[in-house]
């Protein structure tokens, strides 16, 4: 109950009354009322009370006056109110208000009587109402968050609730202030996470050092994810300059706590994370979602990828576990300080990451190389095409594993392979294949030297036969000796540019294959 709504309760009504001073403080808490008549009533306060007079124990002199403004202001009383009906005054003393507006604090004058046990008894009714109704919404948010924590639920569950409660945008950022939940998004909430190193690091500004207390900017109030001692992060309700207090508040301790409590199964949560990225994933692969609704739900997980330009990554796994791994993905991603979503398909992970405009693809490349991986880029390109880019990394990666040697491979370098990919799926190039190569590699299949390596080789070398026989380390005429077994089989003359074409076709779409089935 606050000065300005017992001011708004029916017996309040009666008479006309006017606010002397004090008007930015009616939000201050009334804990008890109490009707006083005695000069020295200031040493029998504690603290949150409206104070009813009708002004017989105020004194007649302005010094008086003040120093009984001074007594209860300084015993923290919450407001007084005197009746100006006659009795000791008929109008407001000015030494009264005065030394109450030096105070800020609030001074109501009623403008007739007013029966004190009226006004006790309407202002304790509704304390009492409130703090019952305060005491089972601390009984509901305890349950609430219990069950979340006895279901094992992740912190996104919890951020959810905090954000159902308290009507405004919650987010949970790490210790590295990367966002890790975003709940009830807002444009306002939106704007901040565009700004969340600005709002985290700048706006908040940390004094003290006491993790367990609150930490308000203007626009967020925040609490300390506290494990074992440490803080692991924050936890931040968005409310645009109101002040988070009462059963807010409550429920943003308890889903603190009970995010501290969830994030002790650090291996858990993590592998609850991976689920619902890959959930996020599967969904888009199967065209249940759009690329724009894609960007949305990655915000909620804490993957901001909006307006930025996406890229899809395919990574070809390897056993044991190392580079190739969700893991290291992800932590490739954080180090590059780049949003993704990570999702393990199998034989591949894949990672969809929101690039800078600033050369950050160059930077992906390159940090994919260092790790001596496997993996296929596609184009950057806005949300609604992120399907493609999907497609076309799954190309590049395709030709990545039909490549002897470890690389990264750019959709947009592949060339005549990206339509050798695209065909893999399918029958029409094992037949194109067949058609081409059909007796050589029927030659092959019972040969101890077979001849493919060969003209391999010479395709390589754009039909340079001495460069060739360098290559293959064996003497020219052995090499002749070789191209004529193969003109033999294959019915064709390997001098015709045409067929040389056409076979190196056959002999990359063969590779492609034999590393498909080979993986």
């Amino acid at each position: 109950m606050t000065v300005e709504a017992a001011l708004r309760l029916e017996v309040f009504s009666r008479v006309a009354y006017e606010v002397y001073a004090g008007q930015s403080s009616l939000g201050r808490a009334i804990r008890w009322v109490h009707p006083t008549e005695i000069a020295d009533i200031a040493k029998f306060l504690s603290g949150g009370e409206m104070l009813l007079t009708a002004g017989l124990g105020i004194g007649s002199t302005p010094e008086r006056q003040r120093k009984y403004i001074a007594d209860i202001a300084d015993a923290d009383a919450a407001v007084l109110v005197i009746e100006l009906s006659g009795r000791a005054f008929s109008e407001m003393p000015e030494a009264l208000v005065e030394a109450a507006r030096e105070r800020n604090f609030p001074l109501v004058g009623l403008d007739g009587e007013v029966p004190f046990v009226a006004v006790s008894a309407q202002v304790h009714e509704s304390i009492v109402d409130q703090r019952v109704l305060d005491l089972s919404a601390y009984e509901r948010l305890n349950a609430t968050f219990m069950q979340l924590l006895l279901a094992g639920r992740d912190p996104v569950t919890f951020t959810d609730a905090l954000a159902d409660e308290v009507g405004q945008p919650v987010v949970l950022e790490d210790a590295t202030r990367q966002i890790v939940a975003y709940s009830g998004a807002s444009p306002t909430g939106d704007q901040i996470l565009s700004e969340w190193e600005h709002h985290s690091r700048i706006e908040h500004d940390v004094v003290g050092g006491d993790l367990h207390s609150a930490n308000d900017a203007r626009n967020c109030t925040r609490r300390a994810v506290v494990l074992r001692g440490e803080r692991w992060g924050w936890l931040h309700v968005l409310h645009d300059g109101q002040s988070v207090a009462g059963t807010a508040g409550y429920a943003l301790d308890r889903a603190t706590d009970g995010i501290a409590i969830a994030l002790l199964g650090a291996r858990e949560s993590g592998a609850k994370s991976a689920q619902r990225q890959n959930a996020l994933v599967s969904r888009l692969l199967l065209g249940d979602i759009s690329g724009d609704s894609f960007v949305t739900r990655a915000l909620r997980i804490g993957r901001d990828l909006r307006d930025r330009p996406l890229v899809a990554v395919f990574v070809c796994k390897e056993t044991p576990a190392g580079p190739t791994s969700d893991d290291a993905m992800e932590e490739m991603c954080r180090t590059l300080h780049l949003p993704a979503v990570v999702a393990d398909l199998g034989e591949h992970t894949l990672v969809i990451m929101g690039l800078t405009r600033n050369g950050s693809e160059k930077r992906v490349v390159e940090r994919l190389t260092a790790l001596n991986v496997r993996a296929g880029i596609s184009r950057p390109v806005s949300a609604n095409q992120l399907p493609t880019a999907v497609e076309q990394a799954r190309s590049a990666a395709s030709v990545a594993v039909a490549k002897p040697d470890k690389a990264v491979h750019r959709f947009d370098d592949l060339g005549v392979l990206r339509l050798l990919a695209s065909l893999a799926g399918g029958p029409e190039l094992a037949r194109y294949i067949e058609d081409e190569l059909g007796p050589l590699l029927k030659h092959d299949a019972n040969a101890t030297n077979p001849l493919l390596p060969t003209l391999r080789t010479y395709l390589s070398c754009d039909g340079n036969k001495s460069h060739a026989a360098q290559q293959l380390f064996v003497q020219r005429r052995t090499l002749y000796y070789r191209l004529e077994r193969i003109t033999s089989l294959l019915g064709r003359p390997l001098d015709d540019p045409d067929t040389r074409q056409a076979l190196i076709f056959a002999v990359r779409g063969h590779d492609l294959l034999q590393r498909q089935d080979s993986r």
